[in-house]
C-alpha cells in the first residue's frame, strides 16, 4: 500500500484545518486540535501523513474496502 501524501495543516485559532490537495478534509477543535499538534510535533513526516489520512478517513485503500463490501460483511 503507498504511503499517503498531499496532506497538510493550518493553524486557525484553537482549530486545526486538515487540508488534502489544498482542500479541506476535516476540522479539528478544542482537546482533539492540542492532541493532533502535539503527535505531529513529536513525530516526523511520514508520521504526521499517516495520522492525517487516519483522522481524514482517507486511508482505506485495496482490501480494507473490498473487504467491507463482500457480501459476507455486509450487514456487520
Amino acid at each position: 500500500m503507498p504511503a499517503p501524501d498531499g496532506f497538510t495543516y493550518t493553524e486557525r485559532g484553537d482549530d486545526v484545518v486538515l487540508l488534502h490537495h489544498g482542500r479541506p478534509a476535516a476540522t479539528l477543535r478544542g482537546r482533539r486540535a492540542a492532541v493532533f499538534l502535539e503527535d505531529v510535533t513529536a513525530g516526523g513526516e511520514r508520521d504526521a501523513q499517516e495520522l492525517m489520512a487516519r483522522l481524514t478517513g482517507n486511508y482505506r485503500r485495496g482490501n480494507e474496502r473490498r473487504a467491507r463490501q463482500h457480501p459476507r460483511n455486509v450487514g456487520r
